[in-house]
This record gives C-alpha cells, structure tokens and sequence, in this order.
C-alpha cells in the first residue's frame, strides 16, 4: 500500500483512493500507475512498462501515452505541471512526490496468485474438460462463461481478484468450456444442452452433493438451468451479468446480429464525413459482390457470380458514357 498527497495506491486490492473514495481506472492504466510508484525512485523506462504491463504483446507508444495520461488524469495530474508523473524525454518515466509504503504491505507490489489444483474429466460426447479447485472451506461452483483460462486467470487483472477472494474462505471451483482454455478447442457441439451437461460433469467429478452456485454473464443462464433440473442440490443460485433469454444482447438471428453490429459502431463513429463513408463500405460489404478498396487496389467478395455482360449490354452503353468514362480515369476505377 502506497500513499502519496491524499492519495493511496493498495496493489493488494487493486484500488487507487482518494481519502475514503474510490477512484475508478482500467486495469492497464492501474498496472502503469503501480509499476511506477513501486519504483519511485528511478526513471522506469518505455521498454520496462511495456515488458511488465503488455507483458511482450506488441503495442505502439501510443498506448502507453494514453495510459500514462489517464493515471494523471484520475489524480488530477497533466503533462504540463507533471506533479505526479514526470516524463523524463527519451527515457520513460518516473513517479514523483513524497511516496510512503503502508506499514502492512511495504514493498508488495501485488497479492501472489492463488494456489489452484487442475485436473480433467470427460463430458457425455467425449469432449475433455479442465476445472479448477482452489481455496479451502465450503465449496462454491461457477459455471462457465466465454473466454477462460484457468492458467492465465489467475494472472488476470480482470479475474485474478474474483479467484483470490472467492477462494479466500471457501473452496472454488470453476473450469473452461468447451471450446476454451485448457478443455478441447475442437469440439463438434455447442449447444446450450452441452454447456448445462459439462457442468453436471463437473460437479460430479468432484463428488459434490449441495454446493452454491455462482453463474455470471453467460453463465448464469447455464447455471439457472442447472439450478432447475437439480434444486436438491444447489443450496443458492447467485446471479451477475447475466440473463434468461438475452434477447436485448443477443440477436435472434444473423441479421438481426449484423444491424445490431452496424448501429452500435455508427454511433460511436466520429465525424459525419467518416459515418458516411464508413456506412458505405458497410453496405458494400454487406452485399454478395462487395468490393472492398485497399489503397489502389480492390478485391471482390466470391459469395455469389456477378452477372456477365452480354452484347447487348455493350451495344446499349451511349457514346457519351463511354467518352466520359475515358476521360476520368477515376471512374473506369471503380
């Protein structure tokens, strides 16, 4: 736990304070903010925040500068006073200002990833499945959701705390779907009777009898449908993010899907001059003989044979369209 000003930084708790109230950063621009003020007392250079944060993913420097920019910006701080943050030009950067460690948590930079046990089992269709069980105490299950590792979330600043404390009093066992993590990538179902079956596969690899259940985003679907067939043995169904049918997020049909996609990103679209273009191409690429520009050159989408021209076609064409297609070059492009 750091403090600095008014502020205090607890990497234990992944949480930046600002007296008793929470400020709200993303996980990449806490992981910058901690890395520099566990090294306060030197210049932490670009190629060290990369390694640490990206951890060898490759990114430009412009993601760095947003996130060096967003940890001033939630401290109040900018790149012209500098009274937090000081850019050292060539270097990197170096955290500022009189820095104490917490008493309890000098020097930590994160709480350690939990110990977890894995171990596989095998669905009804033969499709192998990997679980996790960490944590001692009662059990407490969670149904999978979509994208999971049980090797990297425990790494994860987006799950690694949902792990850690789940597990701090009871026994946790969650495992990836099929299709993700450490279960088989190239299983030939995914349907919702598979994801309802893999979880009674899972509860009785370990030999569960009455357990909570926690089921989350997609998840909780799963996890209702279980808790309905089984309520003898879930003793409580905890939802979070998560829905019955899904209607409002989730499309009924493809293009219903596509409009949802198109609409959402418009809107988010700056500039009326680039929503128009954008939603040309959309169009374009939305038709069976889409052509789609890429610098000078273009490629044509082989969903379905354009027409051939017959002679009659050509003879149609008036001379005064072809000159002017001669004449503008550009044209002829298209």
């Amino acid at each position: 736990m750091w403090r600095f000003e008014d502020f205090t930084l607890d990497t234990a708790r992944f949480e930046l304070r600002r007296g008793d109230d929470p400020i709200r950063v993303e996980p990449q621009v806490f992981d910058v903010l901690s890395h520099l003020v566990t090294n306060h007392d030197r210049c932490v250079s670009k190629q060290e925040l990369f390694d640490t944060v990206w951890r060898g993913r490759f990114v430009g420097e412009a993601a760095l500068t947003s996130r060096i920019k967003a940890a001033r910006r939630a401290m109040g701080d900018d790149g012209e006073s500098q009274r937090l943050i000081r850019t050292v030009r060539g270097r990197g950067y170096q955290s500022v200002g009189t820095i104490d460690a917490g008493p309890a948590d000098a020097g930590r930079v994160a709480a350690p990833a939990p110990r977890q046990h894995i171990a596989f089992c095998y669905a009804r269709d033969g499709v192998r499945l990997a679980y996790g069980v960490t944590g001692e105490g009662p059990p407490l299950v969670r149904a999978a959701n979509w994208m999971t590792h049980l090797g990297y979330d425990i790494e994860s600043p987006v799950w690694r705390h949902w792990v850690r404390d789940l597990a701090a009093r009871r026994t946790f066992i969650r495992y990836d779907e099929r299709g993700c993590g450490l279960s088989d990538w190239d299983a030939a179902d995914f349907t919702f009777e598979d994801w309802v079956n893999d979880l009674d596969t899972i509860v009785q690899s370990v030999g569960l009898e009455r357990f909570p259940l926690l089921g989350v985003s997609q998840g909780g679907a799963v996890a209702v449908a279980y808790a309905a067939r089984n309520p003898e043995r879930v003793s409580h169904l905890i939802l979070c993010g998560a829905y019955a049918r899904g209607r409002a997020v989730r499309a009924m049909s493809d293009q219903e899907s596509g409009r949802r996609h198109w609409t959402s990103t418009l809107r988010g679209w700056d500039g009326e001059v680039t929503t128009r273009r954008f939603a040309r191409c959309s169009r374009r690429n939305s038709c069976p003989t889409a052509r789609v520009r890429t610098g000078r050159r273009s490629t044509t989408c082989n969903a379905a044979p354009r027409r051939r021209r017959t002679p009659s076609d050509s003879s149609s064409s008036s001379p005064a369209s072809t000159s002017a297609t001669s004449r503008d070059p550009s044209r002829a492009r298209r």
